[in-house]
């Protein structure tokens, strides 16, 4: 880009360490690589993935300045002191705190003195009160990151801008082997087995999983006795240590057979894989098992599908626009989330058994209009369209 069409501003970015294998931190990592190429003078603001120093990061396009994460939940207490200290180096550059995580979190009333960009997730059927305070709050910019966003901020009256998750497309696309070998052989599973695949992490608040790894597993259970070459993948940690649900208990419970079952590594687990290894994993699914109470945007379904795979998700929230023609979306119940004062919807077993019952009798293997969906969500294809004409204009 000439030096002359170049972004002039400053960012301090909140949300997960760029490159952690979160979602958030996928995402950060891409948007922040992108947002440097285009000009942008940006730091990362750490809430989660790194502690103790302030340090320079280094990242594929330049190296930018790190904040750790504070011992506070979401580290808003020193967002703004942080957000200071980098600014005054730039006093020349207008800036701007970037969020990416949950609204509902940024208490600190010293936020109000500064300029943020908030990109929102919203999981719930309507917005959470706290969340609806932070979007109408003058200093707050909002960036919807599904259309089920950008409609439930136009029904408040929120003024918006749309602009969704991305990921590579070309990294994310069929691929028959995993680590150099047949992934189906890898995982040491049959061609004509059914493979099902969950990848949502194993996180929740003790008693309530927005995962829905109740109903899922659930309604696998009872596949699985009337489909018993049925195969189950899951990737994410399966015990209790990032407060969410025993899953080898609640396997046995279901009464998925512990044949039926594959779990990951738990290096892999804890830590991710690569890129490459996700779409060789996707690749060999023959559905993603998707659905939950709620989901913000919910990336494992995209990357699936930018891999040829077709997914069962979610009829509402964010999943209710981010399926293909030729996927699935189950029903649900209304569940009230207390802490939120919003409701969220519970899927149904009996419609996730029918999910995948209608799975299985379709044809198998690469799923071109899943991919076709997909390319519509590629990261450069995103910046170039959507965030660097955004960008220019917030920052002219």
């Amino acid at each position: 880009m000439p030096a002359d069409n170049k972004i002039k501003g400053a960012i301090s970015f909140a949300s997960n360490t760029p490159g952690v294998t979160t979602g958030y931190g996928q995402q950060a990592e891409q948007l922040i690589e992108r947002m440097l190429k285009s000009g942008l003078t940006v730091a990362s603001m750490s809430n989660y993935g790194h502690e103790g120093a302030i340090e320079d990061l280094k990242i594929r396009t330049g190296k930018i300045k790190h904040y750790p994460r504070s011992f506070s939940g979401y580290s808003d207490d020193v967002l703004p002191a942080f957000h200071k200290h980098f600014t005054s180096a730039h006093p020349d550059l207008k800036s701007a705190i970037f969020t990416l995580y949950d609204l509902w979190v940024y208490q600190n009333p010293q936020l109000n003195d500064h300029q943020m960009i908030s990109w929102v997730p919203l999981d719930h059927l309507g917005i959470p009160p706290k969340v609806l305070e932070n979007l109408r709050k003058d200093n707050v910019t909002p960036i919807a990151m599904a259309p089920n966003g950008k409609e439930l901020m136009d029904e408040a009256g929120i003024e918006s801008v749309y602009i969704p998750h991305g990921i590579n497309t070309k990294i994310y696309n069929y691929k028959e082997t995993l680590r150099g070998v047949p992934t189906r052989d890898f995982l040491g599973i049959k061609d004509d087995d059914f493979l099902v695949g969950m990848v949502a992490a194993n996180k929740a608040n003790g008693t309530i999983h927005r995962k829905a790894y109740v109903e899922n597993l659930l309604a696998f259970g009872a596949f699985v006795k009337e489909y018993p070459k049925a195969i189950l993948y899951l990737h994410t940690d399966p015990t209790r240590a990032l407060g969410g649900f025993d899953l080898v208990r609640l396997l046995k419970v279901a009464g998925v057979p512990a044949d039926n079952v594959i779990l990951p590594d738990p290096m892999d687990a804890r830590f991710g894989l690569e890129q490459a290894d996700m779409a060789a994993l996707y690749s060999a699914f023959d559905v993603l098992l998707a659905p939950s109470y709620g989901e913000g945007f919910g990336i494992p379904t995209i990357e699936a599908q930018s891999c040829g795979t077709r997914v069962i998700a979610s009829s509402w929230a964010a999943s209710k626009d981010l399926v293909a023609d030729g996927g699935f979306l189950v029903a649900g119940i209304p569940f009230w989330d207390e802490p939120q004062g919003q409701f969220w919807k519970v899927p149904t077993v009996p419609s996730i058994l029918d999910a995948l019952k209608k799975a299985y009798d379709l044809d198998r293997g690469f799923n071109d209009t899943a991919r076709k969906f997909a390319l519509d969500f590629d990261a450069d294809k995103i910046y170039r369209e959507k965030w660097e004409p955004f960008l220019r204009e917030y920052f002219a």
